[in-house]
């Protein structure tokens, strides 16, 4: 048998340009190196250059994705199984928010992310992947279209709140309560316009809704109007819907709060130049 020359690859990580394998992937990640309390001694020389790298993944990510169309990022488990519920209904919502319009946002990794992707993808939208250097590293899936990768979680968080008009939360770990939890935040605080916040996979997420409505708002830790920023529901159509009205709602609250300011300048100019008259 002809021996081949070429080398096993192995496994592979990525950081911004460079791409490592076998004995160069370092045994920690960016974040960790950044984080990490136990070494400060260098802190002078590191965090420095740090800030100038951390820096770069925002501007590369708002370069990247500024000509992007309205998107709605996607969230759920690397661990789910193709043929598992959550999955192909990642793949018909992909499909779905393509055909209204929307550019779909995953992590770029396997799993719902990976299901999310493909439906976009082959309906013909724009599917957008923003990879994360993990110590177990993943790698993009083949129907991102459009990638990124990020050394740092929180450049990357930020590109998922900047560039979406809408989050969908399927069947996840802690990843996906992370994403969720940072959406309701941001909503919940006024810190982001408000957008359409919508849990798929009614079952799974059923305990902790529970827990939400019985312990946290019946403890008065959040405000029962708080449950109302999520929209709970496993029919496709009606996410899609639920983000599209949402939308629209917005947009036309926008207008009547531009239209209010215009006629309230007219008449202050108005009154202004009456008052110069006499």
């Amino acid at each position: 048998m002809e021996q081949s020359n070429m080398r096993d690859p192995g496994r592979e990580r990525h950081r911004g340009a460079v791409t490592m394998r076998r004995q160069a992937i370092p045994n920690s990640t960016a974040d960790q190196g950044l984080l990490d309390s136990r070494a400060r001694a260098d802190w002078r020389t590191r965090d420095s250059w740090r800030a100038l790298r951390i820096l770069s993944e925002f501007v590369e990510g708002f370069d990247t994705l500024a000509d992007l169309p309205p998107a709605v990022s996607v969230f759920g488990s690397a661990r789910s199984k193709q043929d598992s519920p959550e999955c192909q209904m990642a793949e018909a919502l992909g499909a779905a928010l393509a055909r209204a319009g929307y550019a779909v946002i995953t992590g770029g990794g396997p799993g719902v992310m990976e299901a999310a992707n493909r439906g976009a993808s082959e309906a013909g939208g724009r599917s957008v992947g923003l990879g994360i250097e993990l110590p177990f590293e993943q790698g993009l899936n083949e129907w991102v279209d459009l990638a990124i990768d990020f050394r740092y979680f929180f450049a990357r968080k930020t590109m998922f709140v900047k560039y979406a008009q809408a989050f969908v939360v399927l069947p996840g770990g802690f990843g996906t309560l992370d994403e969720l939890f940072e959406a309701l935040t941001l909503v919940q605080t006024g810190k982001v316009t408000r957008f359409p916040v919508v849990l798929m996979g009614a079952a799974y997420w059923q305990g902790l809704l529970d827990w939400l409505r019985d312990t946290m708002a019946a403890e008065g830790k959040i405000g029962p109007v708080d449950l109302d920023l999520i929209c709970v529901t496993d029919d496709v159509a009606a996410a899609v819907r639920h983000i599209v009205e949402a939308e629209a709602a917005l947009s036309t609250e926008q207008e009547a709060v531009r239209e209010e300011a215009v006629a309230r300048a007219a008449a202050d100019q108005h009154a202004a130049a009456t008052g110069s008259e006499h």
